[in-house]
């Protein structure tokens, strides 16, 4: 899509308000055209979700909800547009700043990270030990708690399970 100066907007603008009406009649068009100048061209759907909820600091639990909301329902969706899917990328780093600073995550033992990313992914034990070549025996005393993960284990199962290895590690991965 090619880019207009300022002025080359203008003149367009003009020349389409007064067409072949003359001055101050405006087609039904022009209006539309007009409409989407006076907002700045943005996507009418996503000056929706401004009206919604404007991208600023979250600060409450409140506003953390409906920033909450309003991701679910985009990533529900396939169709985003492109400002839609800009909207949903600033909102989500600002909910992740607000989490970051306001919201307590547990710890979550190498273990209990283990048996939640197999039952995500829908694979059995044999699938793991078979896909990363971490021995039966250690898989069955990571899922216990009675050992923890090595180095190797870790790039191993975060390759398998194709996550951040920062996953096994008990904090969020790097940005």
């Amino acid at each position: 899509m090619a880019t207009k100066t300022k002025s080359t907007s203008k003149t367009a603008a003009k020349s389409k308000v007064h067409g072949a009406n003359g001055p101050g009649k405006r087609t039904a068009r022009s209006q539309s055209q007009s409409r989407a100048a006076d907002s700045g061209g943005a996507d009418p759907a996503y000056l929706a979700l401004i009206r919604r909820l404007p991208l600023r600091p979250i600060r409450t639990e409140a506003e953390l909800d409906a920033a909450s909301a309003i991701i679910d329902e985009l990533t529900g969706r396939d169709d985003l547009s492109p400002t839609e899917s800009d909207y949903l990328d600033v909102l989500g780093d600002l909910v992740e700043k607000y989490e970051d600073e306001h919201v307590e995550m547990p710890h979550v033992s190498d273990g209990e990270m283990l048996r939640s990313l197999m039952e995500e992914m829908g694979v059995r034990q044999a699938d793991v030990v078979r896909g990363t070549g971490i021995s039966k025996t250690v898989l069955s005393l990571v899922l216990h708690g009675k050992r923890d993960l090595t180095r190797e284990h870790i790039e191993a199962l975060s390759r398998y399970f194709g996550v951040n290895p920062a996953t096994f590690l008990g904090r969020p991965p790097d940005s």
